[in-house]
């Protein structure tokens, strides 16, 4: 049953919602994301029954109302769904939070009665309190944990209504960058018997494996929830990707009235395929519980068979094989979707990672959508989960910091219950640039975290991130080593660092690795971020030392929030700047129109950037690349952020700039660089030892430049740009043409300026592009990846960046062809087909 935005809002939840609408973290799960009101406000009564919504707006959720189009504001003050009067300003992306309500009528089918019935909300933002039938059930502060509720005492009999309120106080400088606000992900209905298995009660491993055969152990807790103690038997089957059970066990057991008892079967499966990066396998286990013959309960989770070992002076080995960490950091939005958890958007987020050659992902600094694992495990790419950006002491005054002593350790258990049987989960975090590391209460409360991770889960690492920036800290690196007894996998942040003014350069780094492996044999070590510039300089030290297992870049991908601390800056030549964190500040305050990070290496709608490039090469996935300086205009001096890079294209397309000189960077592995212009050798230059860089000045002249790398005069790689032709045309390339009627599902339509050749023009950003749809569907965002175009995300026309644009298409549960259309003065329209079934 698929429910359209404006049906009535009485549903009789009388059926169980395919899976395929949304992948629930429990098979029993019932969507219940669909018939909802909302509004933004901070009205009284509305928890009640019989209170009027009948004036609210109608939406499904995953909802997030920070990319929101924001009504009645000053002209001047807000652009699209960003506005001047946020509260959390540069840091949150200038987006609004303020309180939401949400509110659900519904009437439950017979097929409830005698069941115990719990709501699951995947992730709400935040300080949530959740009302059934007037009942307040409770209050759940953080906004990235999972967590549940049992409706049953307070719901009605069947055939007679039920409304749930949620009221979620998105408050206060609570987070430092955007984090959306409201429900963003998904919300279920969870029936179950009286005697069943607890939400996340099934913990599967594989404690031995090989390819001969391999050990599944599958460890369920089961409550009896009436009084009396019953008899059951509990059968477990383990299925193969083609569907057919390789291993089955059966256990009798007899259940106290009112307890809970957990209870572990092992199983044998022979000639395994097991769960490689290469080759991400995934099996099922099938757990029935049975009342004589009768199946009373059933639980199936996906797993992988495959064994995780950190080796002190190996490394990490997946199966046996060594792996390096070809790493990247990501916060959880979506781009145009915002925080919006749509399937196939986190679906796509892994898409797009992999591809540009991370085999590894670091969350940061929260646990993730569970779309977003599942996608992970069908991929191949590790994953570090980790918990918390703070713990006791602040970072933003209303944080979780106010919650932490209350509320750590149920975050931590809903992080690590739900999300153990993924087999892209590597190492749990406990924590990011902990404020009070290298202090007692640090020291006390990272033990009682990572005891409480391994008393969950001891077949994984446990791993904190430490931020040591002398002379900004104030602790010497002694004060934070007695941390390091507490980790497995031991997190630096910006301890390798090479050209950015920020950070203190230290010849002394590698020195404090070798002597914290010498203090502390069993450990390994990882960078948990490193910047931009840095990359080189990481990867060769990874390479070097088994003991370095990786790194990951600050950032894979572009996001809203701390604004501008990746973009460059023009200044005069003759202005001088401050050297340090302080001149940080001229990057990101006060930064408006800047609303996105812009330190990714992809930009906010997943196309690459100058950044990967040069990574491509620092992994060796590429021979060689060449990118083109934007020109600088004159009296003017670039200065790099941080966590940026310098401001190339990949482009020989530069009108105005004939006969002028113009700055070509070349990044190869090889000892020489050759570059042709027009079929002519024009330039060569050795490069420089210790480096992949040679920079040349070339006078521009449109064309075709060639780049070619040499080793002992034999070629080894070449690179080409070559000059577009004037804008010509729209192109529209959707990345699936054929897409599930389901709302989860959607189709991200690539967006391109072309030239008569069919070549996307690099300097065409001067084009409003309007969308025309037609056919049962919506346009669900539309973005660029400009860091300072604030406009709306939702209305049908974006102006194209660097020749591209973004358009995503939104089923509305109904079968049939859509037409998507796209326009601009001057341009020949494009057109996409995506058919929905």
């Amino acid at each position: 049953m698929i429910l359209k935005r404006r049906e009535l809002t009485a549903i009789t939840i009388a059926i169980v919602f395919s899976a395929t609408i949304a992948h629930a973290q429990d098979s029993r799960a019932i969507s219940f994301d669909y018939g909802w009101r909302f509004k933004k406000d901070t009205l009284k009564g509305i928890e009640a029954v019989g209170f009027d919504d009948s004036g609210w707006r109608n939406l499904n959720l995953p909802h997030d109302w920070s990319i929101e189009d924001l009504p009645g504001q000053q002209p001047g003050s807000v652009q699209g769904p960003f506005t001047k009067s946020s509260i959390g300003k540069s840091a949150t992306g200038f987006t609004e939070g303020g309180t939401g309500w949400y509110r659900k009528t519904f009437k439950l089918g017979s097929q409830y009665s005698g069941k115990k019935t719990f709501i699951v909300f995947d992730g709400v933002y935040m300080n949530a309190d959740i009302w059934i039938n007037g009942h307040h059930l409770g209050n759940h502060p953080y906004g990235y944990t999972s967590f549940s509720f049992d409706l049953s005492p307070y719901l009605r009999s069947e055939g007679l209504t039920n409304v749930i309120a949620v009221r979620v106080q998105n408050q206060g400088k609570n987070s430092r960058w955007y984090a959306g606000s409201g429900i963003y992900r998904h919300v279920w209905l969870l029936p179950v018997d009286q005697v069943y298995t607890v939400l996340w009660g099934n913990y599967i491993t594989t404690p031995q494996v090989s390819n001969r055969e391999a050990i599944v152990k599958v460890e369920s807790t089961l409550e009896n929830n009436s009084p009396a103690d019953n008899n059951i038997s509990i059968k477990t089957d383990i299925i193969n990707p083609s569907g057919t059970v390789v291993a089955s066990k059966k256990s009798v057991l007899t259940l106290k009235g009112g307890k809970q008892t957990t209870t572990t079967l092992e199983l044998k499966v022979t000639s395994p395929l097991l769960w490689t990066q290469e080759k991400p396998i995934l099996y099922k286990t099938r757990v029935s519980v049975l009342a004589g013959s009768k199946i009373i309960d059933q639980t199936v989770n996906s797993f992988g068979i495959r064994s995780l070992l950190f080796d002190a002076q190996k490394g990490l080995l997946l199966n046996g094989k060594v792996i390096k960490l070809k790493g990247g950091c990501v916060h959880s939005d979506l781009g145009p979707l915002g925080t919006a958890s749509l399937d196939r958007a986190e679906e796509r987020k892994v898409e797009l990672l992999k591809k540009a050659g991370y085999n590894a992902i670091r969350l940061s600094h929260n646990p993730p959508a569970p779309a977003f694992l599942d996608a992970c495990d069908r991929m191949g790419m590790l994953v570090i989960d980790e918990a918390f950006d703070m713990w006791e002491l602040s970072k933003s005054s209303q944080d979780y910091h106010l919650f932490f002593k209350d509320w750590w350790q149920k975050d931590l258990q809903s992080m690590m219950l739900r999300d153990r049987n993924h087999p892209s989960v590597m190492m749990w975090s406990i924590g990011n640039e902990i404020y009070e590391a290298p202090d007692s209460s640090g020291y006390r409360n990272a033990k009682l975290l990572s005891d409480e991770v391994r008393r969950l889960d001891p077949t994984r690492a446990v791993t904190e991130a430490f931020v040591y920036l002398p002379p900004y800290t104030k602790k010497p690196l002694d004060a934070y080593r007695p941390n390091l007894v507490n980790l497995d996998v031991v997190g630096y942040n910006y301890f390798f660092e090479s050209k950015s003014p920020y950070f203190q350069r230290d010849s002394t780094t590698m020195q404090r690795f070798q002597e914290d492996k010498k203090k502390y044999p069993g450990k390994l070590f990882i960078q948990t971020e490193y910047v931009p510039d840095a990359a080189l300089e990481n990867w060769e030290v990874v390479e070097k030392y088994p003991y370095i297992l990786g790194g990951f870049c600050w950032t894979a991908m572009d996001y809203i929030g701390e604004a501008g601390i990746g973009r460059p800056l023009l200044v005069p030549e003759a202005q001088k700047l401050p050297k340090g964190l302080i001149r940080m500040g001229l990057f990101y305050r006060d930064s408006w129109p800047v609303f996105t990070a812009d330190c990714g290496d992809l930009d906010l709608i997943g196309n690459p950037k100058a950044a990967l490039y040069y990574k491509d090469v620092v992994w060796r996935k590429s021979p060689v690349e060449m990118l083109v300086h934007r020109p600088v205009p004159a009296g003017m001096r670039e200065v790099v952020a941080a966590w940026g890079f310098p401001d190339e294209l990949k482009s020989w397309t530069w009108p105005g700039e004939e006969g002028k000189k113009i700055q070509v960077n070349v990044y190869s592995r090889s000892k020489t660089v050759k570059l042709e212009l027009n079929g002519k050798m024009i330039a060569r230059q050795d490069i420089p030892g210790g480096s992949i860089t040679t920079t040349f000045e070339i006078t521009y002249q449109p064309g075709t430049l060639v780049a070619k790398s040499y080793d002992g005069g034999r070629e080894t790689g070449t690179d080409t740009l070559s000059t577009t032709g004037k804008a010509h045309a729209i192109r529209l390339v959707p990345d699936r043409s054929v897409i599930k009627r389901m709302p989860n599902d959607l189709s991200f339509v690539s967006v391109e300026i072309i030239d008569e050749h069919g070549q996307v023009v690099p300097d065409a950003s001067d084009y409003e592009v309007q969308f025309q749809l037609s056919g049962d569907a919506t346009i669900a965002g539309i973005g660029n990846g400009n860091h300072a175009d604030m406009s709306s995300f939702q209305e049908f026309h974006k102006r194209a960046y660097q020749g591209r644009a973004l358009a995503i298409i939104r089923p509305k549960g109904n079968r049939g062809i859509v037409i998507l259309k796209a326009t601009a003065t001057g341009l020949k329209a494009g057109f996409a087909k995506i058919t929905i079934e």
